[in-house]
């Protein structure tokens, strides 16, 4: 039907008039179009349903407001709530009255790339009820409902009016139990338990999830994009009425085209409806990615919480881990910040390519907020050959932002580049549109370090529902959690994300062979998904279905007992199920052979859970364990990694590789070379194979020139190998490290190499020849400012003092100052130098984006010399300074 503009308003009511006299009732249900109801009496309730949850949808005939309740049967879940919209023109939430409805069946088949079943079957009944308010002014609700819940979103024909808000709510009973959680941009604040009305008021996040009766109602929103800015619950205690506010209310929603809002979405029934429901995802536009070949979901191996700034920032960690992952048949691995900062991304690029792994990189969104930008660093990346990225700190739901998702998503996706949202809103289907999201944060997750068993216990029901949530689990190094070892492990499973980010250290996994093992086997894609048992923050049991094969993740919070899982969801015949628990040593590994009229029960610890691998049982096989394609993986290490040396002396070098695990290796050589007028005395070390946990050793002198180039040379030392399993004619892997020999002129001691006879520093200890970094001694990366990488220096933090004797000895300091690139885009900082107390210079406030500035100062006679920086009026937050070639010029 053709909208009349309010001008045509009443040619248009003439037009209807006979057609719709003395209707006041917003017509036949939905349902009707399978033989179902009649025409109902004005005020009375229209239903849409589709074998489900129903909505029932009234038009008050005294005052012309609306209502959507939703109900299961004879129950009411949801109590009649308000609906409406008021736009510059109209306030379209009272005094409506019907003009029309259409009603149609929605009948789709779709596949996605991940979640929790990948091959989805939308089929819904649709009503669409046009109205009209004061003054012609039109807008239609569009109500949807499925087996799994029910939606509405509203439509307004262009030149409506910008949009103000919504009137939309939704109406619990106020007893009804619920798990909520406090709104944030981020949507990084764990779940409470409370009541409708018992809730504090305040501002909720989606999704927030309330029981009723046996049943679960559980509200979020579908399909929000740039047209329209997300939005969030907010309640008043004492009330079971939850209001949706727009994440900008200030700022008007353009409604110049027709404009559709997102849905309001109430996913309802058991909990094993909710949990398996894929509504939000039905609800969201097809994809836009015609070949989806290149997008490859997979477990990740993930340094930052095993390392942070310095892991970043240092070619060997991220090579380590990119080794483990290699290893053990993971795809990728992440660097996470700081890598913007080096010069050897390109060379990591290359060495996991030749090991078959990814990798994806972080990048803050405000390097990717202009057009330019986005060209620049997306082409960089691309070129370089990174697989994805991690965007992080979007932190609104502002239409604004949601304009800029749309632009990163088609950009991203002309590059094939996959990406992983942190600190971002929520899928709202995004994953159904835009396949190359693997993932997204939301959530309160393991970063925080402080999650409890039973939030961890109540994501399952709640922001899991909705799409792929990266929590990041298995940090098992950081000792003790609030969870046992094997519920950890059970993360793997009962939580679903296409990019599972790993976040243990290498020396964790290794000390956890049942662990690495397990994770091996794991997919994170699903077929299938059922909730098996459980209850929001009490615990939850997941079955999953990759191919032939099942996973059960289960975990619990709360005191320990027995878990009783039935194996119903079998096939017929034998059954394998490989089991791993919680013992009194570590994990205990269980197999045998059942079928699916039987269970199995396992022991679980207070706050713990178990894992399982469930195959077709096979004669000769005693377990459920796949082939993985694995590398061997080890470690080289030189000595010294750097030293200072004079021209015509000698340097001894010496390099160990050890085969840590995925052997053996063969061909193995050993060799160190040094660049032209250098000598190397030495042979290299060979083997023709080396075994898991052996070693191969080698050692060198070398000679400095007797007139050499001043600065550092690089001694590389180089490690090659075969992978006996690789084809025939594959190129040798290589690892290789270097010795940085620093040579300095005659005359010049630089302050790094001296005692300090004092030193204080805002954040950690100050550093030697190398950045701030955390708080931990010897973490920072290379020293750098300007674009320029320097080999001798300080790096140090507001408020900073550094003093070393020079007893008169030396007739100028020279040095380059500024805010190292590892903060580039924070910090301010002030430079002082002092002789005996007295400030011989300074350089005034530095910010991130300032050129160094060079000091040259006059220390004749200077017995104490005191470097200082102190922070630049606006506080000490990421005043990483560095004093970077700091030297001292003898008399």
């Amino acid at each position: 039907m053709t909208h009349s503009r309010p001008g045509s308003a009443n040619r248009w009511r003439a037009a209807w008039a006979t057609a719709l006299a003395g209707v006041l009732c917003l017509g036949t249900p939905a349902a009707a179009q399978d033989g179902a109801g009649d025409p109902r009496p004005a005020g009375a309730a229209s239903t849409v349903s589709r074998g489900g949850p129903a909505a029932d949808v009234t038009l008050d005939p005294a005052d012309g407001t609306l209502t959507l309740a939703v109900r299961d049967g004879t129950r009411t879940l949801v109590e009649p709530s308000p609906l409406g919209i008021v736009t510059e023109d109209a306030d379209l939430t009272r005094g409506l009255r019907l003009v029309d409805r259409q009603d149609r069946r929605i009948a789709e088949r779709y596949t996605t790339v991940v979640g929790k079943e990948r091959r989805r079957t939308v089929d819904m009944a649709q009503s669409r009820f046009a109205l009209e308010g004061a003054g012609g002014a039109r807008v239609d609700l569009v109500v949807r409902a499925a087996a799994d819940g029910v939606a509405y979103r509203y439509v307004l024909p262009a030149g409506s009016g910008d949009v103000l808000r919504e009137a939309s709510g939704f109406v619990l009973p106020g007893d009804a139990p619920a798990r909520l959680s406090d709104y944030s941009v981020n949507y990084e604040q764990p779940y409470d338990g409370s009541t409708a009305a018992g809730a504090s008021s305040g501002q909720y996040a989606y999704p927030a999830l309330f029981q009723v009766g046996d049943d679960h109602v559980l509200l979020s929103e579908a399909d929000v994009d740039g047209r329209y800015p997300a939005s969030r619950l907010t309640h008043t205690a004492g009330s079971g009425r939850y209001d949706v506010a727009l994440a900008d209310p200030a700022v008007p929603v353009p409604a110049d085209r027709p404009l559709a809002t997102p849905w309001r979405t109430v996913i309802a029934g058991d909990l094993a409806t909710v949990t398996e429901s894929t509504l939000v995802d039905d609800l969201a536009p097809p994809s836009r990615i015609a070949d989806t070949s290149w997008i490859r979901p997979g477990a990740v191996a993930w340094s930052w919480l095993a390392g942070f700034g310095a892991a970043q920032r240092s070619l060997e960690t991220q090579q380590r881990f990119v080794d483990y992952a290699a290893a053990h048949g993971w795809e990728y691995s992440l660097v996470d910040d700081g890598w913007n900062t080096t010069d050897w991304m390109p060379q990591l690029m290359e060495y996991a390519e030749r090991r078959g792994v990814g990798v994806l990189l972080w990048m803050h969104w405000t390097d990717l907020d202009t057009a330019a930008e986005r060209t620049a660093q997306l082409d960089k990346v691309k070129k370089w050959g990174a697989a994805g990225l991690k965007i992080d700190f979007m932190d609104s739901d502002s239409r604004e932002r949601m304009g800029w998702y749309d632009e990163i998503l088609r950009e991203t996706a002309d590059r094939e580049l996959m990406v992983n949202f942190h600190g971002s809103t929520l899928p709202h289907g995004i994953q159904r549109t835009w396949p190359h999201v693997m993932t997204m944060e939301g959530v309160h997750g393991a970063e925080q370090g402080d999650v409890q068993a039973d939030d961890m216990a109540t994501l399952p029901y709640t922001r899991n529902v909705v799409g792929s949530m990266d929590f990041t689990p298995m940090g098992f190094q950081f000792g003790r959690r609030n969870n046992t070892e094997a519920a950890e492990l059970a993360l793997s499973v009962v939580y679903e994300s296409g990019f599972q980010n790993y976040a243990g250290s290498v020396e964790a996994y290794r000390s956890r062979p049942e662990v690495a093992r397990f994770l091996e086997q794991v997919p994170t894609v699903w077929d299938e998904s059922r909730l098996v048992a459980g209850s929001p923050g009490e615990g939850a049991t997941f079955a999953r279905r990759n191919g032939d094969r099942w996973f059960v993740g289960s975990v619990r919070a709360g005191d320990g007992g027995t878990e009783r899982v039935p194996l119903t969801f079998l096939g017929s015949g034998p059954w394998r199920v490989d089991t791993l628990r919680d013992g009194a040593a570590g994990l205990v590994r269980d197999s045998r052979v059942t079928n699916r009229q039987d269970a199995i029960t396992v022991p679980v610890l207070a706050d713990g859970g178990f894992v399982a691998q469930i195959c077709r049982a096979v004669p000769g096989r005693d377990s459920c364990d796949r082939p993985v394609d694995t590398l061997p993986a080890g470690t080289l290490s030189v000595t010294p990694e750097r030293t200072d040396a004079r021209p015509g002396t000698t340097v001894d070098v010496g390099a160990s590789f050890v085969l840590d695990e995925a052997g053996p290796a063969e061909d193995v050589t050993l060799r160190a070379r040094t660049p032209e007028g250098w000598a190397v005395d030495g042979a290299d070390a060979t083997a023709d194979e080396l075994a898991d946990g052996a070693a191969l050793d080698a050692s060198w002198r070398v000679t400095v020139p007797a007139d050499p180039a001043y600065g550092t040379t690089e001694i590389p030392v180089t490690l090659t190998y075969r992978d006996p399993d690789a084809r025939r004619g594959a190129p040798p892997l290589m690892v290789e490290r270097t010795v940085r020999v620093f040579v300095a002129r005659e005359g010049t001691v630089y302050v790094s190499s001296l005692p300090f006879t004092a030193e204080t520093n805002g954040w950690g200890p100050v550093e030697r020849d190398r950045s701030n970094g955390e708080n931990g001694p010897a973490d920072g990366g290379p020293l750098r400012l300007g674009g320029t990488t320097y080999d001798k220096g300080l790096g140090v933090h507001a408020r900073s003092e550094v003093t070393v004797a020079l007893n008169g000895a030396y007739d100028r300091f020279a040095a380059e100052t500024g805010i190292d690139e590892e903060k580039p885009d924070k910090g301010s900082v002030l430079f002082e130098v002092l002789g005996d107390g007295q400030v011989l210079a300074r350089s005034g406030v530095l910010g991130p984006a300032d050129e160094p500035y060079a000091f040259d100062v006059d220390v004749s006679g200077v017995r104490q010399l005191t470097l200082r920086v102190t922070d630049g009026g606006d506080g000490i937050d990421s005043d990483h300074a560095d004093w970077a070639d700091a030297r001292l010029l003898e008399k």
